[in-house]
């Protein structure tokens, strides 16, 4: 019974992993992004702002009568 039982488990588990692996992804879980990523896109951004020159200012017209 226990070498069985063992067989039994063995394979529960190892279609447990095949079936976790072939699953569809979870189409509401968002990619996870590490430290590093998260760093790099945030200097990337600044970086950006930086770059983009601010907005013109035009004058404004003034009323004269």
């Amino acid at each position: 019974m226990n070498r069985q039982k063992k067989i039994s488990q063995i394979i529960k588990r190892r279609l447990k992993q095949h079936r976790a692996k072939t699953a569809a992804p979870n189409p509401n879980k968002e990619r996870y992004i590490s430290k590093a990523e998260r760093a790099q896109m945030q200097a990337e951004q600044a970086a950006i702002e930086t770059t983009e020159p601010s907005e013109p200012t035009t004058p404004q017209p003034s009323e004269n009568p």
